[in-house]
Order: C-alpha cells, then structure tokens, then sequence
C-alpha cells in the first residue's frame, strides 16, 4: 500500500521562476517566498522510498541540497537525505568504513554527537548568562523578569 509523504526540499540556492515553472510541470511544488525552500508530497511504501522517488525525478531539474521529511515519525525522527560531492561522499564511506559503519549510521552518529555538544554549549552559555544576572540582582526580580519577558511577543532575532 502507497502511503503519502510530506516533503520539503532545501536548494543550493534560490530558483529563477523559470526553473520553478519546469520543475513544477514535473512534480507538484509549493515554493517559499524567496524559493529556496519547496514542499511536495510524494507517494512510496516508506519515507525512504518517497525520498529516493522525489530525488531520482528532480536531481537534473533542481539545485538540490537537503530532502527531509516535512513530519517526525512515531520516534520523533525526520528522515533527511543529503546529496554529498562526490568527494565528499567518497571520504565520507572510507571513514564510516574505517569505523566499521554504514554512511549512514556514520553520519547519524556523527549529527548526533554534534547536536549534543550543541545542546551542551547552550546550557553552559544560559548558564553562565543567569550567573551574570544574579550577581546584579536578586532572584525573585530575575524570575519576575523572565515572566514578564516570556508573556510579551519576542522581538528580532532569537541566539
């Protein structure tokens, strides 16, 4: 049975609004305001094949970059398919051979550990900015503070 995929396409650049009327005659897109970004729907037994489906078909018509899936699965996962260099992906297989892994699970592990370390570095940084904060104030104002500012519409850019 055919199960229906969302998917979102991010290109290596925006399109020209004659390569989106190409692709489009192709495949059914939804473009973004600047056209980098596009979402289509794609039919296949799995997220996986929907993927291999929508890449085989666009590769030649798009600069495409990264294909995910638009909604996580049950896990909480999105399936994201990255379209390497060819020397990229060649020195990407010997490493994941020299590990002793699939590319794939090479590249989860490694996206995962860097998320990690991501999630880590933020801590420590809001850590350390709350520190900050107390040595000029007392608690009972920091938190009536962070209240007052959590319940107003965010302004600019969040770090």
């Amino acid at each position: 049975m055919t199960t229906y995929h969302a998917l979102e396409i991010v290109l290596t650049r925006p399109l020209t609004a004659a390569e989106l009327r190409r692709a489009a005659q192709d495949w059914p897109l939804a473009a973004n305001h600047d056209t980098s970004r596009l979402m289509t729907v794609a039919g296949g037994r799995s997220p996986e094949r929907a993927v291999h489906r929508l890449h085989q078909r666009l590769t030649g018509h798009l600069p495409i970059d990264v294909i995910t899936t638009h909604y996580p699965d049950a896990h909480g996962r999105v399936l994201l398919n990255v379209d390497f260099p060819p020397d990229a992906h060649t020195t990407l297989q010997q490493n994941a051979r020299r590990a002793g892994l699939t590319p794939e699970r090479f590249v989860r592990d490694a996206l995962h550990r860097a998320l990690a370390e991501h999630a880590d570095r933020e801590a420590d940084r809001l850590d350390h900015a709350v520190r900050q904060l107390l040595d000029s104030t007392n608690p009972a104002h920091l938190l009536s503070a962070v209240g007052h500012a959590l319940t107003r519409p965010l302004k600019g850019r969040i770090p």
